[in-house]
């Protein structure tokens, strides 16, 4: 065991000291934490009784404490951003990892603070964009465009033989099909024809109180729902009375309605299509080398220089709580000092026991505060003061209004 007198404490005198004596070096190049840590040390020094009663470390462990003082404040900082913003991150901003401490250039981390975000929607985004994949109407992954070409009376068609597809598909390759372009003439034209009008069109014309008017050359102003009625009439009349379009798809056979005639030899059907690989992929290009979890959110340690008053007095407070614990552990080494006349026992046990109570105390202090301030906490506090003032609001006579 080495001789505790070869660690005395003594009231460091020069910041130049400081550089290159904590265990990282993570504050080396902040002016702030150096020129702070002067002041530290006689903080703690004399809170733990110093010059009355003699310290069995020196100036470089406290250093030590008040750098991890600074990380574990950090760290908490991070976990309440993380809280708030990492879903912001998640899939979008460029992940980093690893770590850097004083001059380490070639590392990917060191100190920095953390700037305000623009709100991005984040997971809640990304979710719409699959629902509007869903619709065809967005989303990650290629619609691609593919057709069929008719023949004179063949009604089924092999998509996977006789179709022609915008991408490349081999054997393993399966489609989900989503759109098959089918469809009669629009509804909207056989109202609105200008050549309608007489013989069978009469009567069509006369149902929908246009029989005193020639649609040819003028029209009748009327309320768009029954525009919409008559195209959903005519829709209806054409599905029930005529062969409608349709189509069948079962496996890879597609089954088309009305039958083809010989004037249809020729034409293509067209259809869109998602490859099921893709569809179901959870890789993404778009996301790789981005956040994926806490351990990645590039977030670094707090610079020390921008940490305000109360977080400053956090650290102090802190700082000491681990000094304390410290000069426990070491004092618990020598139960006894032997003395001419006796001995005398130090405090160890009792120091380490209230250091560590302090630091747990002070996690709590910190988590709960920064719990109250976090953005879930936020919208309660909005939504009780709402309702508060609303029971105010309740209360005002209302004025009677003579008419």
């Amino acid at each position: 065991m080495a001789d505790k007198f070869g660690y005395i404490y003594e009231d460091p005198t020069n910041v130049g000291q400081i550089t290159g004596s904590t265990p990282y070096g993570t504050y080396d190049n902040d002016t702030s934490f150096i020129s702070e840590s002067l002041g530290m040390c006689k903080f703690v020094s004399r809170r733990l009784g110093h010059p009355v009663m003699q310290l069995e470390f020196n100036s470089g462990s406290i250093y030590a404490m008040f750098e991890e003082a600074v990380n574990e404040y950090s760290q908490q900082m991070n976990h309440y951003n993380m809280k708030n913003w990492m879903w912001n991150s998640y899939g979008s901003e460029n992940r980093k990892s690893g770590s850097q401490y004083g001059n380490n250039a070639s590392a990917s981390m060191g100190t920095g603070s953390f700037e305000p975000q623009t709100p991005s929607m984040g997971t809640t985004f990304m979710l719409s964009e699959q629902y509007g994949q869903a619709a065809l109407v967005g989303g990650n992954s290629t619609l691609y465009s593919g057709s069929i070409t008719l023949s004179s009376s063949k009604q089924t068609y092999d998509l996977s033989s006789e179709g022609n597809f915008e991408s490349t598909i081999d054997s393993t390759d399966r489609l989900e099909v989503q759109r098959v372009f089918n469809y009669g003439p629009s509804s909207i034209s056989q109202f609105y024809d200008p050549y309608v009008g007489t013989f069978d069109q009469q009567q069509m014309l006369d149902n929908f109180g246009m029989g005193n008017v020639s649609p040819a050359v003028s029209f009748i102003l009327r309320p768009i729902h029954q525009d919409i009625s008559r195209a959903q009439a005519i829709e209806t009349s054409d599905k029930v009375r005529k062969s409608a379009h349709s189509f069948e798809l079962v496996n890879n056979k597609l089954r088309i309605f009305p039958i083809p005639k010989d004037t249809d030899a020729g034409d293509k059907i067209y259809f869109q299509y998602y490859k099921r690989s893709e569809l179901r992929s959870t890789s993404n290009d778009s996301v790789q080398n981005k956040v994926s979890d806490p351990s990645n959110v590039p977030y670094t340690f707090i610079t020390y220089e921008e940490i305000n008053s109360a977080g400053r007095q956090w650290i102090k407070k802190y700082t000491l709580a681990l000094s304390k614990e410290l000069l426990g552990i070491i004092r618990s080494k020598y139960a006894s000092m032997p003395l001419p006349n006796g001995e005398v026992s130090l405090d160890g046990e009792a120091l380490k026991g209230e250091g560590r109570e302090e630091k747990t105390e002070l996690l709590e202090e910190l988590k709960t505060f920064l719990d109250s301030v976090s953005l879930k906490e936020q919208a309660v506090t909005e939504q009780e003061v709402a309702d508060a003032n609303q029971a105010v609001l309740n209360k005002a006579p209302l004025g009677i209004y003579i008419g």
